[in-house]
């Protein structure tokens, strides 16, 4: 994809990824600190880690084909070297997001008639594997957030440096209209 509607496809789906990519790693936070949480955002966490993930290589990509279309400039190739190291971010944000979902899960039933349908426990019940998760997922949470801004910033660099006056232009009409 690279046009939409006559625009560069980039400049509209950067906007996922500037949503997505936090969105999940708040998602995948609270899931991972907060059991109840999991099991409330349900098979939506991996489905949002999911969609993050795929919009981070269109993303790419359509800037790559934007980038070869702009003029050649410091500012677009920073932006764009720093515009590849995100994927291993969101695949983080989605791979986890995928172990939080399934780990919080509703709790295992005892399969023997003898013990009943009483509560054996559940994945989260293992107190160094919601510690070890948690950690993980605050780590490539922060990861995947502060890459997003860098990004972000050094794009709106490349495209804004040169693009606007310091000072406020007087307006055309002189009495407001």
């Amino acid at each position: 994809m690279t046009l939409v509607n006559g625009l560069p496809a980039h400049v509209l789906l950067v906007h996922l990824v500037v949503v997505l990519v936090p969105l999940t790693a708040i998602a995948l936070v609270a899931a991972a600190v907060w059991p109840r949480a999991a099991r409330r955002l349900g098979v939506l966490l991996p489905a949002l880690g999911l969609v993050s993930l795929v919009s981070v290589p269109l993303t790419t990509n359509a800037g790559e084909w934007l980038e070869r279309h702009v003029d050649d400039d410091p500012l677009v190739r920073r932006h764009t070297e720093l515009g590849d190291g995100l994927l291993p971010w969101a695949l983080g944000l989605c791979a986890l997001a995928v172990v939080v979902w399934w780990a919080g899960r509703a709790p295992r039933r005892a399969a023997d008639p003898a013990q009943g349908a009483e509560r054996v426990g559940s994945r989260w019940s293992a107190l160094p594997v919601r510690i070890v998760l948690g950690l993980l997922s605050v780590v490539v949470a922060v990861g995947a957030v502060v890459d997003v801004y860098r990004i972000g910033d050094s794009g709106a660099r490349a495209a804004w440096h040169d693009g606007f006056s310091k000072s406020a232009h007087a307006e055309h009409g002189g009495d407001g209209s």
